[in-house]
């Protein structure tokens, strides 16, 4: 059974590379407080291993990564 996520905000990063999505990530993060999620959409498929490796580094909680096709949903608790 999968988990259902609400997210306190969702950031479209369409297909904006790794760089400036973790950038654009970083940034919107500090908006939020402790304990909030935020939906991060891509289309880079070089997210599906540097967002999970920036989360550890942050310290932050990936929750969850769902993928159709092309496109990944990742769930970011903030630590």
């Amino acid at each position: 059974m999968s988990l259902q996520y609400i997210p306190d905000h969702i950031y479209d990063a369409g297909p904006t590379g790794c760089g400036e999505l973790i950038m654009n990530l970083f940034l919107t993060m500090k908006k939020l407080n402790s304990g909030q999620i935020i939906e991060v959409i891509s289309y880079d498929p070089g997210a599906r291993e540097d967002l999970p490796a920036w989360c550890r580094m942050q310290k932050h909680t990936l929750l969850d990564r769902k993928d159709f096709g092309k496109i990944s949903y990742y769930y970011i608790e903030k630590g």
